[in-house]
């Protein structure tokens, strides 16, 4: 197994972390208020979530094309 493949598994775990400790955020007593009064998650909330969706499709992709993005 090729390290940019080690790598995909380790960003895609790390990155559905990020994204499930942001859903359980935004079941937060402080994220409702901010959602009812703004209509809108907090900043934290927001940036976990992008932040985890970003790293876990980094990931996927270096999982699925990482052998062969080196080659030509």
């Amino acid at each position: 197994m090729s390290l940019q493949r080690i790598a995909g598994i380790v960003m895609l775990i790390v990155g559905i972390g990020l994204l499930i400790v942001g859903i359980n955020a935004s079941d937060s007593i402080s994220d409702r208020m901010s959602n009812f009064f703004t209509g809108r998650f907090t900043d934290e909330t927001v940036w976990y979530m992008l932040g985890g969706g970003a790293v876990a499709l980094g990931g996927f992709l270096l999982l699925v094309f990482g052998g062969r993005m080196g080659r030509v």
